[in-house]
């Protein structure tokens, strides 16, 4: 009798382990791994999206069929900085007063409101190199320990940039690139051994300009294959002011049209997300080899989209589709099933609470946004919450599966129907009474928080990027000094 009491107890004892319960198995024992992907200007033109068939990622598609992608993920601001900061916060933009890349985000955002530090606070040995807040890897104190200062090796670039449009072929291999350096940290924190659960951030920069990669990525889009993205001439005309104004079409475009190189900037592009694709291969080699391919959250998203072209527009800075719609996969052990797709809205204020509800890990009370728990375990459930993005005080827009709703500052208005229109050709806002309904149910969810912009302390001098006016050097400097602290280095 007692040799069978001991057996049914052991028994027990090993359903509970297996169901993962904290309190009886050791909660270190049920805290998975994270690895956070982040990239910086990559839009829709990856293959397993297919916007744009001439994009060549296999390794991001390979990395798609492991897990759950969304097809229509969109970010909290079309800028690197606002975006970053909400996500990371979660907080959004008119929350913070962080809309553009001259908001410093240091100002009115604590280091533990991070996303990052939360996890440290939980145990988590946080590890970072390359591009994650604005900038860099942002407070210091979030980090047990980081990559330390990006390199490439020298390399000679034949430009042949369009003005503000920069790009160039790179002689050489892919060390020419920071990227390669930290796809190597990535890779070698992959292969280390970890006493404790880790949160590991890789932050890569392509394809944000300049697109100076390689040769043999420009050799994978021959220039004489090169096909525009779908575009309307006079795709302006129904729109209001404000939408006219953000567009900037006598910029950007304007050189562009006159240069007649528009589709050397559309190969330059595309060979920038074809480098980046294989830097995420490598780093997605190194993780099937680890130990740790089994008990590690990958969550893989892109900070903004990027127009080239449509709506006589370039660069992100707007609120279409181009803009604000970016990558983003899941890849979570347990919870998600290797192939799956998920065509529900959803934006990027869902990962901070996603990440902690999926380490056990407590969201704060200030973190905006909802779990994507109920769709990681099925893509096809129901969800009825839209994607929301800002960019400018009171600038949003509103998408869900089929609509698209903008409203400007200055009560100007656009509405685009997907079902019919993927292209956001047609405004229909005024086009009929019957839209009026739709309007008014889309704009229940604009935010109502509208706080002024955060100011630096010298907000009068800056100088200009290949992005938008960024502080001189000296005020960056001081700034840094003042609210972020230079990251570990090494360990």
């Amino acid at each position: 009798m007692k040799n069978r009491f001991l057996a049914w107890r052991t028994l027990g004892w090993l359903i509970v382990c297996w169901l993962g319960l904290p309190l009886l198995c050791g909660a270190a024992a049920t805290k998975p791994n994270v690895l956070l992907i982040a990239v910086d200007d990559l839009n829709h033109w990856v293959g397993h999206l297919g916007r744009n068939p001439q994009a060549k990622t296999p390794n991001i598609d390979r990395l798609a069929k492991m897990g759950v992608t969304f097809t229509r993920a969109y970010c909290a601001a079309p800028v690197c900085n606002p975006s970053r900061a909400a996500l990371l916060s979660g907080k959004r933009p008119g929350v913070t007063g962080v809309y553009d890349n001259q908001n410093p985000f240091a100002r009115v955002i604590k280091p533990d409101e991070s996303l990052v530090l939360q996890f440290k606070n939980a145990g988590y040995e946080t590890l970072g190199m390359g591009k994650l807040w604005h900038g860099g890897l942002g407070f210091a104190e979030q980090w047990t320990a980081t990559g330390g200062r990006e390199r490439a090796e020298r390399a000679m670039v034949d430009d042949r940039s369009i003005g503000p449009i920069k790009f160039g072929v790179m002689a050489g291999g892919d060390e020419g690139v920071s990227d390669t350096a930290i796809a190597d940290y990535g890779i070698a924190e992959l292969g280390r051994k970890h006493d404790r659960p880790f949160f590991l951030t890789v932050g890569f920069h392509k394809p944000h300009m300049p697109w100076n990669v390689p040769k043999k990525y420009f050799d994978l889009h021959p220039l004489n294959q090169i096909q525009l993205p779908p575009h309307r001439t006079n795709d302006l005309e129904d729109l209001p002011p404000a939408g006219v104004k953000m567009a900037g079409a006598l910029g950007d475009h304007a050189r562009v049209l006159a240069s007649g190189r528009w589709k050397e900037a559309v190969q330059a592009y595309l060979a920038a997300i074809s480098y980046l694709d294989g830097q995420v291969g490598r780093v997605l080699d190194a993780f099937d080899k680890s130990a740790y391919a089994t008990n590690t959250i990958i969550c893989f998203w892109g900070d903004h989209g990027w127009h080239l072209g449509e709506k006589e527009h370039w660069r992100k800075f707007a609120l279409w589709e181009e803009s604000t719609r970016a990558p983003f996969i899941w890849v979570v052990p347990g919870v998600t099933r290797a192939g799956g797709v998920c065509e529900r809205t959803v934006d990027f204020m869902s990962i901070y609470p996603t990440l902690c509800d999926l380490a056990g890990v407590a969201k704060p009370q200030h973190v905006d946004g909802a779990s994507l728990r109920p769709l990681l375990e099925k893509p096809q459930a129901a969800w009825d919450t839209p994607a929301v993005t800002t960019f400018g005080r009171s600038n949003h827009t509103v998408r869900t599966e089929r609509w698209r709703y903008i409203r400007y500052h200055d009560g100007g208005e656009e509405l685009y129907d997907h079902r019919a229109d993927p292209y956001e050709w047609t405004n229909l806002v005024h086009r009929g009474a019957e839209f009026d309904a739709t309007k008014k149910e889309l704009a229940k969810w604009l935010p109502q928080t509208n706080n002024p912009p955060v100011l630096r302390a010298n907000a009068a001098a800056v100088e200009g990027d290949e992005d938008n006016p960024t502080p001189t050097r000296q005020q960056r400097q001081a700034e840094r000094r003042q609210r972020i602290a230079p990251p570990p280095l090494g360990r």
